[in-house]
């Protein structure tokens, strides 16, 4: 029998605690848990809203690995779901509203992906995202390059920007933005992709054609369209090490020399929230959102 515990008033079975999910560092279940329980006040701001994409892994990253869009068989009544338009129809998704809800999730083994709208107004795009995934030999280090002049790109349009690694090889470049849908913020980000590949041939790529890759930085502005989801900040990923998608300065981008600078792992998560707290707290405020031209 699984232990119940009990969060804030809700009964959870949470299994297989000991379970070791990361090899590479002997990182268990148990301390998957504890981690998203740790940074709960700085993640859930970021999931609240937002209709939740499950990456599950529940042997470790080396075993299956699966993603769950409709709401998981067993989730709890008290589980916030809402219905949320998909191109196959509408469907039931769930939204990870509150701390039971987080650890819930936990349970499963997630990585948690999240769209750049809220359930409640999917016609409008709060958020522009990129995806700067480096093809090697090009690293991390040439994905802040390409970041920091994204971000003076889009600071000429009124639009502020965050980072946050991938918590794989890339960077994720964030803001805040109101008034447009899904499809113009995917042709802005498109258009701003072009600009950079001008501004910087040899280095920024808008097109994914792999023969294109190796050396280059590619700036995905894909994961704007409605449908897709971006991995959420501060989820674990599903990698050999138990690495998070964690916010970083922009000054940590700017002096970025080595591919390791900007590897975090879930043990640096909590002394950084509480030397920074949240770093991406700019993106949870409506009167900084910048408007797309």
């Amino acid at each position: 029998m699984a232990p119940i515990t009990e969060v804030e008033g809700r009964r959870l079975a949470l299994s297989n605690l000991e379970r070791v999910l990361y090899p590479a560092t002997g990182f268990t279940k148990g301390e998957v848990l504890h981690y998203y329980a740790t940074v709960a006040e700085v993640l859930l701001p970021h999931l609240r809203g937002r209709a939740v994409s499950f990456l599950r892994y529940p042997d470790g990253p080396d075993g299956q690995v699966f993603f769950t869009k409709n709401v998981p068989p067993g989730t709890p009544e008290w589980v916030t779901t809402a219905e949320v338009p998909r191109v196959e129809g509408p469907s039931r998704m769930v939204l990870v509203q509150d701390l039971p809800s987080l650890m819930w999730a936990a349970n499963l083994v997630t990585e948690f992906h999240t769209h750049q709208w809220l359930v409640d107004t999917p016609d409008e795009a709060d958020r522009i995202v990129f995806d700067l995934d480096p093809g090697a030999p090009a690293s991390i280090v040439q994905c802040c390059e390409v970041a920091l002049w994204l971000r003076d790109r889009l600071a000429a349009d009124g639009i502020e920007a965050c980072a946050k690694t991938s918590g794989s090889k890339g960077l994720h470049l964030l803001a805040a933005v109101r008034g447009a849908s899904s499809e113009r913020v995917s042709e802005y980000a498109k258009e701003l992709a072009v600009e950079a590949e001008k501004a910087m041939p040899r280095l920024a790529l808008h097109r994914m054609t792999r023969s294109l890759r190796p050396g280059k930085v590619f700036v995905d502005w894909s994961q704007n369209a409605a449908r897709k989801t971006t991995a959420t900040p501060y989820t674990l990923r599903a990698r050999p090490e138990p690495t998070v998608s964690a916010p970083v300065t922009w000054e940590e981008v700017e002096e970025c020399g080595a591919p390791g600078r900007l590897d975090f792992h879930a043990r640096d998560i909590a002394p950084r929230v509480q030397d920074y707290g949240d770093l991406l707290a700019p993106l949870l405020d409506a009167g900084r959102a910048g408007r797309v031209p």
